[in-house]
């Protein structure tokens, strides 16, 4: 329990490993995770280094499991997901790995290979068939006289025709072929243009789409023919179908030929079919045996892979036979490290026990804070603000209930933090699902991590809801209002600024058991007044003590480091300032709640003689007496106040001095002290004349030691700066709890009147459909705003309350984090990272 107030005590160890026994030492060690390794090669290369070659292999194992994987996701095939985490290989168990990743990935290479030879033979067939079929339909419109309707369509005129000669018969060539769709216009043209019309094209689409062997998309082409005179055209002509990439097929040009051809195609078609079935009923059922051990092999790749990693940190002694490495190890884990040493030990059958020994440093330690599900979001708040130092006490068991209690006197209605409770609740009851799922949406992952908090939001709200008695901007009234109004009906609707007499029959002197009034909610003028006083009262309220605790907190890091000093010079005057001033304001609060009613019988302490505080504290701090002019009120709230509040203010005043000059004065003293001692042990060691060198040395530190007292003096001043004013700044800063808390009520009144009222108010069956529509759209907007948007808004206030107003007065947060050596975290990450 201690680690969860401060975090645990650590040591550097030096650990002596043999070699045979290190790989086994390292794996058990990583299934711990408790041991964070320094690295003792820091000037050697990472190429350099003793396992490189390990690692490569590593890495080489992993491309091709990686490879399966994407083969493995492209057919669909599930991944068979245990959850467990089998053990670190042993080292000669990667060479039947590398053998087996090997050999799945020629196989499946091969197996690749040959489909996609067969694919580009079956698609160059379905397009050959398509140009038998289409070229046949062409020559038998031609035979048949029909007239074309190409886009593109030029007879082949000779200058003898243009003349009116007589033209003997003119051989065609012609050749045909397929193109992409999208590129025929553009192949029309060129054709036109390079050709000058000397050519006549002849085209028709597939219907249906062909599959590109190469990716396995879908394309969608066109079967052309051309007709041209001469062996230069067809050159040309050739040349262009190469630039647009389009294939030409050989087209016999004798009818029978074409369907001679075209019977041997389909033919080879249907062979081709059922090959390519058989060779994908191969490869699905090598890839269905290879995604069944998919996720462990990765798990052991990775293992061996970080295990190697690790052993690169370590250094070897001089007879090449022992690996020395340093670690930081929390002390209460000491003996569960040796125990999972021995028994890698036992694994490797080594006969020599690895070596464990504590060693003394002046290096600040990593800081490690033990967490479970519960308190790991927490922590990660204080940890985004900075990590602790070492040893420092640790905001997040007090944030644990300060952090969703401030959040919820901004976000206090009990129906909002029903629906925030139960959408927690529903994360923290059905986590393990949830969690099994591994979803890569960053926004979901934030919720999901966070859900205990915001489970604790919602409780937490719906107690504050209870109290503000507010539950969708309505109230409740379980207990009965103790106010009841005298006037008749009439009266009251034609009045609207009719007021209830405290003093008479309209209270019935007994305040609402818990929570605010009901009756607070119907009284449309001054609602809103008396809540803001009371809301703003319970803000500073809550502010102060949240401070102060703050303040106190820091006592117990001055005791624990034996840091008398601070406390005398800092905490002090720091406590004396805050509660002189500003918790003697709260205290005037709840004398005035106490002292002051409407129902009073001295006049003196009736509610129209009730102070300002605020008045009154800008008086006390200013020494200005209050208004004589009062009539039958006391000017103030008890005896002796007025001389009370100048010993207050004074005593305040004069901590500021001793924040600033105490602390520095004492340093500056004890240098001197210590200055003179060493000088007279000098003397008294080496003589007269022997001591005058030591004199000497330090005269010439002299300037030094002055730069280090004014950069001490500038540091104090900073910070008894910080401390005052933030005083004042920061207890304002907590009227964010009161604004807040009004913006949200605010909101939600007007939704419900805006929108929800009006759906009320229709009657019969249209009136039904009607509210059902208002409804909806009422609890979309009641979700999407009051609940999301001021949701986050009230939680980033929550978290700037604790980050400046609260961490300031105690928490340096300058330490770095614990990262053990562990299994858990490495695939975690490396899962993460592949998803990505």
């Amino acid at each position: 329990m201690g680690s969860l107030f401060r975090s645990e005590e650590m040591s550097l160890c030096q650990l002596f490993l043999q070699s045979e026994a290190a790989y086994a030492c390292v794996s058990e060690l990583g299934e711990l995770g408790l041991v964070q390794f320094r690295d003792l090669n820091p000037d050697v290369n990472a190429f350099q280094r003793k396992f490189v070659n390990e690692v490569r292999r590593c890495d080489e194992m992993e491309r091709k499991l990686r490879y399966l994987e994407k083969e493995i996701k492209k057919d669909g095939i599930p991944m068979l997901d245990t959850g467990e985490s089998p053990e670190a290989p042993q080292p000669r168990e990667m060479i039947d790995l590398e053998a087996t990743f090997e050999k799945l990935e020629n196989e499946l290479r091969e197996v690749n290979q040959n489909a996609e030879a067969l694919k580009r033979n079956y698609l160059e067939l379905t397009e050959l068939k398509h140009i038998l079929r289409k070229t046949q339909v062409f020559f038998d419109e031609q035979e048949g006289g029909m007239h074309t309707t190409e886009s593109m369509t030029r007879a082949l005129i000779t200058d003898e025709s243009r003349t009116g000669k007589a033209m003997g018969p003119v051989q065609l060539g012609f050749v045909a072929g397929v193109i992409l769709r999208e590129r025929l216009p553009a192949f029309e043209r060129m054709l036109w243009r390079a050709c000058r019309g000397n050519v006549f094209l002849r085209q028709a689409m597939i219907e249906d789409p062909l599959e590109d062997p190469s990716n396995g998309d879908k394309v969608y082409k066109s079967v052309f023919i051309i007709f041209f005179q001469g062996d230069q055209l067809k050159t040309r002509v050739k040349k262009i179908c190469e630039g647009f990439r389009a294939t030409l097929y050989p087209c016999p040009e004798a009818p029978t030929d074409r369907r001679e051809m075209a019977m041997g195609v389909m033919t080879r078609i249907e062979d081709l079919h059922t090959v390519l079935g058989q060779t994908q009923d191969h490869r699905h059922r090598v890839l269905v045996a290879a995604a069944k051990n998919l996720k462990n092999w990765f798990v052991k790749v990775r293992k061996i892979k970080a295990i190697y990693h690790t052993l690169n940190l370590f250094n070897l002694d001089v007879t090449q036979k022992c690996l020395i490495a340093e670690c930081w190890v929390p002390l209460l884990d000491f003996e569960t490290i040796q125990i999972a040493l021995r028994r890698g030990t036992e694994r490797s059958g080594s006969s020599v026990p690895p070596i464990l020994n504590r060693m003394e440093t002046f290096e600040d330690p990593p800081t490690y804070n033990r967490t479970n599900k519960f308190t790991h979001a927490f922590q990660a708040l204080i940890n985004a603000y900075g990590v602790a130092s070492y040893r420092e006490m640790n905001p997040a068991p007090y944030t644990i209930i300060t952090f969703p209690f401030l959040f919820a006197v901004m976000f206090g209605d009990l129906g909002h933090g029903t629906i925030m409770a139960l959408f927690g609740l529903w994360m923290v009851l059905k986590e393990k699902p949830l969690a099994a799922k591994k979803s890569d949406n960053e926004i979901w992952n934030i919720f999901f991590g966070g859900r205990y908090i915001i489970f604790l939001m919602g409780v937490f709200s719906m107690y504050t809801g209870f109290v503000y008695n507010d539950i969708f901007s309505k109230s409740l009234n379980v207990f009965g209002s103790a106010w009841s109004t005298n006037y008749n009906t009439s009266t009251v609707m034609s009045n609207k600024a009719l007021q209830l007499n405290p003093k008479g029959m309209d209270y019935a002197q007994t305040p609402y058991p818990f929570g605010l009034d009901p009756v607070w909610q119907v009284a449309p003028l001054n609602k809103i007044i008396f809540q803001n006083a009371y809301k703003m009262k319970i803000s500073i309220i809550f502010g102060v003590i949240h401070m102060l605790f703050g303040v106190f907190v820091g006592l117990f890091n001055h005791r624990y480091f034996k840091n008398k000093m601070a406390i005398y010079c800092e905490f002090i005057p720091q406590v004396i300032f805050l509660v002189f001033l500003f918790f003697y304001m709260t205290l005037l609060m709840f004398i005035k709640w106490v002292k002051y009613s409407a129902s009073a019988t001295d006049v003196v302490y009736s509610e129209g003689c009730a102070p300002s505080i605020l008045i009154t504290f800008i008086n006390m701090v200013l020494f200005k007496a209050p208004d004589k002019n009062t009539g039958d009120c006391l000017p103030y709230m008890f005896a002796g106040q007025s001389g009370l509040q100048k010993f207050l203010v004074v005593v305040a005043l004069l901590c500021v001095p001793w924040m600033l000059l105490a602390k520095p004065i004492l340093i500056m003293r004890g240098r001197k002290e210590a200055a003179v001692s060493v000088c007279i042990e000098t003397l008294d060691d080496s003589g007269t004349q022997a001591g005058q060198q030591p004199a000497q040395q330090q005269g010439g530190g002299h300037g030094h030691d002055n730069e280090e007292m004014s950069e001490i003096f500038i540091h104090q001043g900073i910070h008894t700066i910080e401390y005052v004013l933030g005083s004042v700044s920061h207890t304002a800063s907590y009227l964010r709890l009161w604004a807040l808390s009004l913006a949200h009520a605010q909101l939600a009144e007007v939704l419900w009147n805006m929108v929800l009222q009006n759906g009320l108010k229709q009657d019969g069956w249209i009136g039904g459909i009607a509210l059902w529509a208002v409804f909806a759209f009422w609890a979309v907007l009641t979700v999407g705003i009051l609940v999301l948007m001021e949701g986050l808004s009230a939680f980033l206030h929550t978290l700037r309350l604790h980050w400046v107003e609260f961490q300031s007065k105690f928490y340096a947060g300058l330490g770095y984090a614990f990262q053990p050596f562990s299994f858990e975290v490495i695939l975690e990450s490396s899962s993460s990272s592949s998803e990505d």
